[in-house]
C-alpha cells in the first residue's frame, strides 16, 4: 500500500510514496512493482498515465535485474501533478538507449521507450561507483489535490 500523505508545516499534503526491494533475478517481482505503482496512482491519475508509468517502471526494473548481478530498489513519489520513479541498482555501468535492429527481436527498446514517453528521465551515479539511479518523471498527469 502507498504510504499515506502527511501534513507539512503549512498544511500542504506531502508526496504519496512507495518503495520496494527486488531480489536479484526475481523477474516475477516486476508485476508486484507494477501493481504497487498502479495503486499509488489509482485515485489521482488518469488511466492512460498509469499505463505509461507501469510500462516505464517495467522497463527500468527489468533492465536492472537482467543487466546487473544484484537486486534493485524501486521508489515512486507522487507530489502535486508529478510522478517520479527511481530504480537504484548496484552496477556503475550507465545504460545507453539505442535503436535496435530488426534482428534484435524485442530486446533493447526499454530506454528508447523511456526516452520517448517520459517528460524527463536520467541516470544519476552513486558515490564511489556503488551503483546508479535511473529515473523518470511524468508531469501534469495527476491531480494536485489529496487522494
Amino acid at each position: 500500500m502507498p504510504r499515506e500523505p502527511s501534513e507539512g508545516g503549512g498544511g500542504a499534503v506531502d508526496a504519496l510514496e512507495i518503495t520496494r526491494s527486488v531480489r536479484r533475478a526475481d523477474l516475477k517481482a516486476v508485476a508486484e512493482v507494477r501493481r504497487a505503482l498502479r495503486d499509488l496512482m489509482r485515485h489521482r491519475c488518469r488511466a492512460d498515465a498509469a499505463e505509461v508509468a507501469e510500462l516505464l517502471v517495467t522497463e527500468l526494473v527489468t533492465n536492472a535485474l537482467v543487466h546487473t548481478d544484484q537486486g534493485a530498489e524501486v521508489s515512486a513519489s507522487l507530489a502535486s501533478a508529478r510522478l517520479r520513479v527511481e530504480v537504484r541498482d548496484y552496477a556503475a555501468r550507465r545504460p545507453r538507449p539505442y535503436v535496435p535492429s530488426a534482428d534484435d527481436g524485442t530486446h533493447g527498446r526499454g530506454l528508447v521507450l523511456v526516452q520517448a514517453l517520459a517528460d524527463a528521465w536520467g541516470v544519476d551515479p552513486l558515490a564511489l561507483g556503488s551503483g546508479k539511479v535511473v529515473w523518470f518523471e511524468l508531469e501534469g498527469t495527476c491531480d494536485a489535490g489529496p487522494a
